[in-house]
């Protein structure tokens, strides 16, 4: 399985970035590999619509599953037509969160904001 996390640093000791669309990178986590990756995230610093270009870069990825905090509608909707799954972080450690996720214990994430457009 592919994981996508938005992260503040390209460490994996690092923490969760707590923005999906403005996260300054993300990253790419294969459960199978354990390999790691980091992709930058050139939407970060875009006026409008960071969140939906956010999300083609995630989804250009081939990750099974993304991992965040929070997620705007636009974005959502771009995930999900991906056939990306949605989980909500817990706490903001990259490693325990991918622990959780390998064990199941992560939560879908059902609360999907409107989004913080001009923010």
């Amino acid at each position: 399985m592919r994981i996508a996390i938005p992260v503040d640093e390209k460490n994996i000791d690092s923490n969760v970035c707590m923005s999906f669309g403005r996260a300054p990178y993300y990253l790419i986590f294969d459960t199978d590999t354990d390999e790691s990756e980091f992709v930058v995230n050139t939407a970060a610093t875009s006026a409008g619509g960071a969140g939906i270009r956010a999300a083609q870069i995630v989804a250009d990825q081939k990750v099974d599953v993304l991992l965040t905090p929070r997620c705007g509608q636009n974005a959502a909707e771009v995930i999900q037509a991906a056939n990306i799954k949605l989980y909500k972080t817990s706490g903001t450690s990259i490693k325990d969160n991918i622990d959780a996720m390998k064990a199941g214990t992560l939560s879908p994430l059902d609360e999907i904001h409107a989004g913080l457009h001009g923010h």
